[in-house]
């Protein structure tokens, strides 16, 4: 454990322990003249919130150190910085009436949020909630701008209730009680019911919709089914009579689809060999956006409403034809202006830091609104990934990113850094990652798989690793190696394997099944024990994770076969552990357990833990701290 600095003193201070710029020089492969404390300066912007006349847009960025609520002309121009906590700001949503905004914020990383009210000019800031052993996850401001929807654990610690708030006066009623968990996702456009999304504690990627009438507060369901599947981004359409979502029921891929509520019969309107990957419908029911995820790239598309509840009919620009977009990379936060006239979104690229655009839909023209610092660095140094596929175990095809640095040293084989998402119902996207770019202009190559277990290709691909399946996706890792060292050019003797959260437990996992062929380990929050993280983990997360790596009750033995935590005699690289200590999903003991294993036996282990951090690491401070260390120990192990 260590003591925090200041951001400018922890800046300077790391300037003078850690010289990286002439570190650089001491690989021949790397032509990069800038170190890892100048790529950690790359920042962005996300989460955009549109105001209702479309003239300004809330949004987060990281400017100041943590993300914090940030305003904009929608023409572009200098941001006014609205709030200033240490902190980050989870998200930001504008009342539909221009009113005001509510943002979330936690501390610590302790990821209970409480709801915080904003006026427009950010002159005056409200706590909506405050209590701060109580998690709140915000659903959505009904159309009058009057009330709110949201769910929290305040009854029980392990379950999900929702509510609605009367935000001029902030009084509260629970309007759908469940021991379960619950999420609001969309309000009427009369304000009068709630659709309730209720994820299923049998199995994994599995819920359920709930249409509730707030006044009586009786729940009908809407989606009966068999099997895993998905109900996602319900919106309702203007009449009131129908639902818009995606789903993956009775198909592979999440598809667009709509609901008459009287019948309950659903249409696809959008059947696709890939994801469509969220959706946006404009307050005044006229326009709907949504995104394809056709393997990892987005793909935007805009289309007219009928308000009739009628399916969807008109195409913007050329029928058919996605939005144009700066470059090949990843569309997220849709927002538009309540007349439906703009569109606010997040594009994300492999060469892209996150920044904001609008998408003007009578002139069919997208313009950048934010321009996040590049910290100096030329764009043009910056690597996209090629999208590659290995054979594993099974015959199956692994589809993965790889990452070669721009120059290498011609007939040198390739230090790799195998990178693994964490989830796992998760997808690695080619998105912009200023560690990875700063790697690989140190002359790494980096392969970023999509190990069978990831979503994004299929229904049957994200259950291949559920419950005694786990190591097989492991088995994927192994293969990667194989192809890195057969067609990837890399050097078999400098092969490291790093990722966090459930990522963090794949890194112990390799290490401890493969333990020959890895050269070195970062681990950050990962899982080394799945009894004692599913005993200690938040109590309703346990339930979720149990769909997932099998149950305390039934598969305990399982559980414990799995545990890297019993395999620590396997162990031959060396291993870098970074943790926070207010880690709600992955607790610090997690990182205890392995770091006091591995120097009980003498073996070669670093570990920090940082008080103020949760699950993941987002304040700059400790970015600057953990990260040279981080190229400190690689460099140490893959020279």
């Amino acid at each position: 454990m260590r003591k925090q600095l200041p951001i400018l003193a922890a800046t300077v201070l790391l300037a003078l322990l850690y010289p990286l710029e002439s570190v650089g020089a001491q690989n021949p492969a790397s032509r990069e003249p800038f170190g890892i404390e100048r790529y950690l300066n790359i920042r962005s912007a996300t989460s955009p919130a549109l105001s209702p006349t479309g003239d300004r847009i809330a949004f987060l960025t990281n400017i100041s150190g943590t993300p914090q609520l940030w305003m904009v002309s929608a023409q572009g121009g200098w941001p006014d910085q609205m709030t200033f906590f240490p902190d980050r700001v989870d998200f930001i949503s504008w009342s539909p009436d221009g009113s005001g905004l509510i943002f979330g914020k936690s501390i610590g990383g302790d990821e209970n949020a409480q709801l915080y009210w904003m006026a427009p000019d950010g002159s005056q800031i409200r706590a909506l909630t405050s209590e701060p052993k109580v998690r709140h996850d915000f659903g959505g401001w009904a159309h009058d701008g009057k009330k709110i929807s949201y769910a929290s654990n305040q009854r029980n610690r392990d379950f999900f209730d929702i509510y609605v708030m009367d935000v001029a006066t902030g009084s509260s009623q629970l309007v759908y009680q469940q021991d379960g968990s619950n999420a609001p996702v969309a309000w009427s456009v009369d304000g009068r019911k709630l659709v309730v999304s209720h994820a299923n504690e049998q199995l994994s990627l599995d819920n359920d919709l709930y249409l509730i009438d707030i006044a009586s507060k009786t729940a009908t369901h809407l989606t009966p089914h068999e099997g895993a599947t998905q109900f996602s981004d319900a919106r309702f359409m203007p009449d009131g009579h129908s639902l818009l979502f995606t789903t993956d029921d009775k198909r592979e891929f999440q598809s667009l689809a709509q609901m008459d509520l009287a019948t309950r019969r659903v249409d696809i309107l959008d059947n696709t060999q890939w994801d469509v990957a969220g959706i946006e419908v404009s307050d005044n029911g006229g326009m709907l956006a949504y995104t394809l995820n056709r393997e990892g790239f987005s793909e935007l598309y805009v289309r007219r409403l009928n308000t009739d509840g009628k399916p969807l009919i008109t195409a913007l620009g050329p029928k058919g034809m996605p939005v144009k977009l700066p470059g090949k990379g990843v569309v997220g936060g849709l927002s538009f202006s309540r007349d439906g006239r703009k569109l606010a979104l997040v594009f994300n690229g492999a060469r892209f830091n996150a920044d904001v655009w609008i998408y003007d839909l009578q002139t069919q023209t997208l313009k950048q609104v934010t321009q996040s610092s590049r910290a100096g660095i030329p764009q043009s140094s910056f690597v996209e990934p090629e999208l590659i596929q290995y054979k594993t175990f099974d015959e199956r095809m692994i589809p993965a990113w790889y990452y070669r640095p721009r120059n290498p040293t011609a007939n040198v084989p390739l230090p790799v850094i195998v990178s693994v998402h964490g989830g796992p119902e998760g997808q690695a996207f080619p998105t912009f990652s200023a560690v990875d770019q700063y790697f690989l202009a140190r002359g790494y190559a980096i392969l970023v798989p999509n190990v069978r277990g990831s979503t994004g290709y299929g229904k049957t691909y994200t259950h291949l690793d559920d419950v005694q399946k786990r190591e097989d996706s492991v088995k994927d890792l192994a293969a990667a190696v194989d192809w890195l060292k057969s067609r990837g050019g890399a050097d078999p003797k400098r092969i490291a394997v790093m990722g966090g959260s459930y990522g963090g437990y794949m890194v112990l996992a390799a290490i401890t099944l493969y333990p020959e062929i890895w050269s070195s380990a970062v681990e950050l929050f990962g899982i080394a024990n799945f009894e004692t993280n599913l005993k200690r983990t938040s109590g309703y997360r346990r339930k979720l994770r149990e769909r997932e790596y099998g149950t305390l009750e039934k598969d305990l033995e399982f559980l414990r076969s799995i545990s890297p935590i019993y395999k620590v005699d396997r162990i031959r690289a060396p291993l870098f552990v970074l943790q926070g200590k207010n880690d709600p999903r992955v607790p610090y003991t997690e990182s205890e357990q392995i770091v006091k294993a591995l120097r009980d036996r003498n073996r070669p282990v670093e570990y920090i833990l940082f008080e103020d951090e949760g699950h993941g690491f987002v304040k700059l401070n400790n970015r600057l701290f953990m990260y040279p260390k981080i190229v400190e120990f690689l460099e140490k192990h893959m020279k």
